[in-house]
């Protein structure tokens, strides 16, 4: 099994050559090894391979060529020396948490999170014995001043899931370090276009590969990037609950890879763009990119970050009513969960998490009836600006 690290070369360089040495045929555009099961020379072929360590043939759920070169392939852009591939990015987050935690310890984590996390979080105390403290991730000494003996995870999310807040990673990664705490970022919404968090010491990061690193809206995939050791280790968790990526979503993650630099980099443009106009707009009453030099922490979004992402909230003036609206009134912005796809998609969170979240519960995260979430896609950004206009009134 191959694992050299493609060194050198920019973001979409290595997006497109990262991952070749991983492919042993000819084919220009890699095959789809769409295959369960892989045959053995014998007795002590099939031995060896069976006690192997994420082997690449042996049972797709234990390894699979199509997936190594698409973990080479993020190996090179994120960072790390190892990454495995999972089938969601909620299982990517369940696999890098149990990887790292058991009965009796203690993780601190924000009190903003994707909402498949926080739910996860809230089920960890009493499932699995394992205690949660929450802190607002906006201040680093509130991570420091959470910690306990137990503790053994500082887990992440940096920008947050809708409100932009940002998590000073730098700081987080000196606090694990210097008292051997594993530290988790979810570096989904930022990309390793715009972020990379082992840079600044971060021991694993993990992502919804579901989103910009598909980008296509047409796959489910969840990513690891870590140790090899750590990555080992998440490898036999990941075989024993089966959260195993299908050889033809790892191909089509990996066809969404080669394009990753250039579409968040137009994703990066259409947003600041689009964020620059509604806080302008006098039907808006708040918007909230860390882009923006009004984001409360713009600064260390510009120290961290290389670019702001393709996400932006707005909060509409007239409440719930007009948010409704607003969003009903747009044709080129879809109404739909998700996000990082090529195509600009909306969501109203007060409206899609009233199911789950009561309007206290909305209130206590800073969710007000009127704001809108938006993952700005890759369409003209003159179109883009001309349609939510019209949306708005103007």
């Amino acid at each position: 099994m191959s694992e050299e690290k493609f060194e050198g070369g920019g973001v979409q360089t290595r997006a497109i050559h990262a991952g070749k040495g991983e492919n042993r045929t000819r084919a220009v555009t890699p095959p789809i090894w769409q295959t369960t099961t892989f045959s053995a020379d014998s007795g002590e072929h099939f031995a060896e391979v069976a006690t192997a360590v994420r082997p690449a043939e042996f049972y797709t759920r234990y390894g699979n060529p199509t997936h190594k070169e698409v973990e080479a392939t993020i190996v090179a852009l994120e960072g790390g020396e190892a990454a495995l591939l999972t089938s969601s990015g909620m299982g990517a987050i369940f696999t890098a948490l149990l990887s790292a935690l058991g009965a009796g310890d203690h993780v601190v984590a924000q009190t903003n999170h994707y909402a498949g996390s926080s739910t996860l979080l809230a089920e960890l105390p009493r499932r699995f014995g394992i205690e949660v403290t929450l802190v607002d991730q906006t201040r680093a000494e509130a991570f420091e001043g959470a910690l306990r003996p137990n503790t053994r995870v500082i887990y992440a999310e940096s920008p947050t899931n809708p409100l932009m807040q940002l998590t000073d990673l730098r700081a987080l990664a000196g606090l694990g370090r210097v008292r051997g705490i594993t530290t988790i970022v979810d570096n989904t919404f930022a990309t390793p276009v715009n972020q990379r968090p082992l840079e600044f010491g971060v021991d694993c990061v993990v992502h919804s590969a579901t989103k910009y690193l598909g980008g296509h809206s047409d796959l489910t995939a969840g990513c690891i990037v870590s140790s090899r050791e750590f990555v080992d280790r998440a490898w036999h968790l990941s075989i024993l609950s089966g959260s195993i990526l299908s050889p033809f979503d790892g191909w089509l993650l990996l066809r969404g890879l080669r394009t990753l630099g250039l579409r968040v980099e137009r994703h990066n443009a259409n947003a600041l763009a689009l964020a620059r106009f509604l806080e302008a707009h006098p039907l808006v009453e708040r918007v909230y990119y860390p882009g923006l030099g009004s984001h409360p922490q713009h600064e260390l979004a510009r120290a961290q970050m290389s670019g702001f992402t393709g996400m932006l909230s707005a909060e509409v003036r007239g409440g719930y009513e007009a948010a409704e609206r607003f969003v009903s009134r747009l044709r080129l912005a879809t109404y739909a969960p998700s996000l990082g796809g090529h195509e600009t998609l909306v969501v109203h969170p007060s409206a899609m998490w009233s199911g789950y979240m009561t309007a206290e519960e909305r209130r206590e995260k800073g969710l007000s009836d009127s704001l809108v979430r938006i993952s700005v896609g890759l369409e003209d950004e003159r179109d883009l600006i001309e349609d939510f206009g019209r949306a708005l009134g103007s």
